[in-house]
């Protein structure tokens, strides 16, 4: 393998290209929710197959990693939604307020709060919403669709991570993402078919699409954080996962002409700064293998 750093760069613009590739696709959200899913698993069964490196987990793992694919493979649905409906650069600004959601959810269901810091960092990333989206829509609640998906996504994310952490200390993570990823193909091919959503007649730049965003957005540059995260300070590699939104939102201006407000700046500057300072004290996520925000 590479060095750590080096890893870490990949798997950044791997998971940063994903939002752009979603916006300039003509396709169903949910439909490239599946193919990304069931590509990178198609790509990883090799690779199991190979390195006998798969466990089967207990029976009483089942369930809870079975939950962890359909939330997964909700958000995933949800995301691209939230990208059709706004814009790619907003909507992975707004899903990468995840931490604060995981904050949320400990304290409410965890034995371990959150610090002052954490909630110091939430106020601020609220208030970096609020400028993003705009003081007026907040005053008359005019949130669109794009918006409330978005922070729906991060919502769903956030229940993952939190679900996860358990079940990560007693399986290790590629025989936990198999699975995971087993269960998201067939969940959102189930979905395809009771919503009628197109799964074939593509041109060969959609299936194109369809490759990359399992091969490099999905397997790729998951294993590249992955291990990256298994190298480097935890605290380190979340906050240089919270440049996802940035790069997303130059690949965004570079390949799909997408324009980018100095509102827009402002508000995911503000958003960033906030989620930097949730990990200041990082006491509400024992370090795992899995990182802290959307990849």
């Amino acid at each position: 393998m590479p060095s750590s750093r080096l890893c870490l760069i990949i798997g950044i613009l791997c998971i940063s290209i994903f939002p752009v590739l979603v916006k300039w696709t003509p396709v169903s959200g949910i439909t490239s929710a599946f193919y990304r899913m069931f590509i990178g698993l198609l790509f990883l069964l090799p690779y199991l197959l190979i390195s006998r490196k798969f466990t089967v987990p207990p029976k009483n793992l089942w369930l809870p990693v079975m939950i962890c694919g359909i939330i997964f493979a909700t958000d995933i649905a949800v995301w691209n939604l939230s990208i059709h409906y706004s814009n790619a650069t907003q909507a992975t600004l707004l899903t990468n307020l995840s931490p604060v959601w995981v904050g949320v959810g400990a304290f409410l269901f965890l034995p371990d709060k959150p610090k002052p810091a954490f909630w110091i960092g939430t106020l601020i990333a609220l208030a970096g919403m609020v400028v993003l989206i705009g003081p007026e829509a907040f005053a008359e609640m005019r949130f669109d669709k794009g918006f409330l998906l978005a922070v729906f996504s991060g919502i769903l994310y956030a229940a993952y991570m939190i679900i996860s952490k358990s079940i990560l200390n007693k399986i290790d993570i590629v025989s936990f993402m198999s699975v995971s990823m087993a269960v998201s193909s067939v969940y959102l091919l189930v979905v395809c078919v009771a919503f009628r959503q197109p799964l074939w007649n593509f041109t060969p730049a959609v299936w194109s699409v369809f490759v990359v965003n399992g091969l490099i957005c999905q397997l790729l540059g998951w294993l590249t954080i992955s291990y990256a995260t298994k190298k480097l300070d935890a605290n380190r590699v979340s906050l240089s996962l919270l440049s996802q939104a940035l790069v997303t939102g130059l690949f965004a201006w570079i390949f799909i002409d997408e324009k980018i407000t100095p509102q827009m700046i402002i508000g995911g500057v503000i958003i960033l700064i906030g989620i930097a300072v949730t990990f200041i004290v990082r006491t509400i996520t024992p370090k795992t293998n899995l990182p802290s925000n959307k990849w």
